[in-house]
């Protein structure tokens, strides 16, 4: 640990790569993992081409939203987000790549401009034709007075929450700006990560190859821990707040 306090402290731009496991710690589950959302239902029911093509498999799909949305939708931020806002107040934040999609980040009071959301985000829905956008909470009222599958109320094109489904492809703007920060970047401070899902997961090793310090905080192994400067397999609210004397 007394590794990675003198690499948060001598560094300045900070690039935090954050996934479900910061999240935890404020309640939301990961969703991979046993008894997550994804062990109750078969992901090859979500592939965006059936999304798109199969009114069932959009009935079902919104099913599997509604249930991880009730996980999310009153979590508050951690201590772990609450020390990556110290962070951005000690002004050594570069950014934040997050691979959640529950508004945490925002909630604990980092700027909105330093947060890039390379899965999307679960508070907003959009029409897929039209491109018109709800609050998420709208499109779950009409949920509840039993609508299985929302459609636009002004063309009629398909709904779905604003975030990245399996086959779906990712927002090549937010990609080509989260790469572009792991070349800038100093440190990498990858928090509660497996560092599994791709294109996601090169975010660190692309940090790292362009000379930056890799800290990797995750309870578990990752296919990265090798090329880290300092992994720690610790709850990162904690961790994070002996680091940084909270």
């Amino acid at each position: 640990m007394n590794r990675a306090k003198e690499l948060i402290f001598s560094s300045d731009k900070i690039l935090v790569f954050s996934g479900a496991g910061l999240s935890t710690e404020s309640g939301i589950p990961d969703f991979r993992s046993p008894g997550g959302v994804w062990s109750k239902y078969d992901p090859s029911d979500f592939y965006f081409d059936r999304i798109v093509s199969d009114e069932k498999a959009r009935e079902k799909y919104w099913q599997m939203s509604t249930e991880m949305w009730e996980t999310m939708k009153d979590a508050r931020p951690n201590k772990g987000h609450l020390a990556i806002k110290k962070l951005e107040d000690m002004g050594k934040l570069l950014c934040i790549v997050t691979q959640n999609i529950d508004n945490l980040h925002q909630k604990a009071g980092n700027s909105p401009h330093k947060i890039i959301e390379i899965h999307g985000t679960a508070i907003t829905v959009s029409c897929l034709t039209c491109k018109k956008r709800w609050p998420r909470e709208e499109i779950q009222e009409w949920i509840g007075q039993g609508i299985r599958a929302p459609k636009c109320d002004r063309c009629g094109g398909i709904l779905k929450p604003d975030t990245i489904s399996f086959g779906q492809a990712m927002p090549l703007d937010k990609m080509e700006l989260a790469f572009g920060m792991a070349e800038t970047c100093d440190l990498c401070l990858v928090l509660g990560s497996s560092l599994v899902v791709y294109p996601a997961a090169e975010i660190p090793h692309h940090a790292k190859r362009n000379g930056a310090y890799l800290i990797i905080i995750n309870r578990d192994p990752t296919p990265m821990d090798a090329l880290a400067d300092v992994v720690l397999r610790e709850g990162i609210g904690n961790v994070l707040w002996q680091i940084l004397g909270g």
